[in-house]
C-alpha cells in the first residue's frame, strides 16, 4: 500500500473511531478560539478551559482586550504558564485586530501569523475550525503519529504541515488533525505506542 493510500485509510479508520472530531478548547467565536489557542502553548487545554471563562467575561472582544491593562490580563491567566509573554501577546492581538481588521479575526494564515505570538499551528486551527478551510494543525501528537506511521520523516512543524497537505484529502485534513490528537492521547502516546489496541496497526510500518 502506497503512502497516500495508507494516509487515506488512516483517515477513514480514525473517522470511525472518533466520529465527533472537535477541538478540546472551549470557545464561542473566532476571537475566543484564537486567544485560547495562544494560551494553550506549553499548557494543557484543560487548564485553559478553566482560566478562559473569567478572561472572556471581562474582555469580550478584540477592542476590549486591546485596551486591557496588561497586569490585569497577567492576573487572570497566571496559572497558564509564561503568563507575562502571553498577556502581552493577548493585548497586542486584540489591539491589532481592532485597529487593522475592524474587530474581525482574519481568515488567512498569512494575516493571522502577523498577530503577536500567533504561529502557523494556531493560524491553521482558526482557518480550519472557524472558516472551514483545509488546514493542517501540527500539534505534537499529530507530528508524532505522522512520523510513527511513516507519513513523514521530520519533526519540523512547517515541513510536516506541507508534506501532510500533499497527502491528506483537503476536506478531511482539519478533522484528521483533531482525531490524531485524541488518538495520540488514548492509544499512541508519547510514552508508549499501544500497538495491540491500535486500529492502524496493520498499516503501520512497525507491523508491515
Amino acid at each position: 500500500m502506497r503512502k497516500k493510500e495508507r494516509v487515506q485509510e488512516a483517515v477513514r479508520r480514525l473517522e470511525k473511531l472518533y466520529p465527533d472530531a472537535v477541538c478540546s478548547l472551549e470557545y464561542r467565536d473566532a476571537f475566543q478560539l484564537l486567544i485560547a489557542t495562544r494560551l494553550s502553548a506549553q499548557c494543557t487545554d484543560k487548564r485553559v478551559n478553566m482560566v478562559a471563562p473569567a478572561l472572556f467575561a471581562e474582555f469580550t472582544d478584540a477592542e476590549s482586550m486591546g485596551n486591557a491593562d496588561i497586569s490585569r490580563v497577567e492576573e487572570l491567566i497566571k496559572t497558564c504558564g509564561l503568563y507575562k509573554t502571553k498577556a502581552k501577546d493577548l493585548v497586542g492581538i486584540g489591539r491589532m485586530i481592532a485597529e487593522e481588521y475592524g474587530g474581525r479575526v482574519p481568515d488567512t494564515i498569512e494575516e493571522l501569523t502577523r498577530l503577536p505570538g500567533v504561529g502557523r499551528k494556531t493560524a491553521n486551527l482558526v482557518c480550519g475550525d472557524i472558516y472551514g478551510k483545509p488546514a493542517v494543525v501540527t500539534d505534537t501528537h499529530f507530528i508524532r503519529l505522522c512520523n510513527r506511521m511513516g507519513f513523514v520523516d521530520t519533526t519540523d512543524p512547517l515541513k510536516v504541515e506541507k508534506e501532510m497537505r500533499a497527502l491528506l484529502p483537503p476536506d478531511k485534513s482539519n478533522d484528521f488533525c483533531h482525531r490524531t490528537v485524541l488518538f495520540g492521547r488514548d492509544v499512541c502516546t508519547a510514552r508508549r505506542a499501544d500497538c495491540e489496541a491500535c486500529v492502524l496497526s496493520d498499516i503501520c510500518p512497525k507491523k508491515l
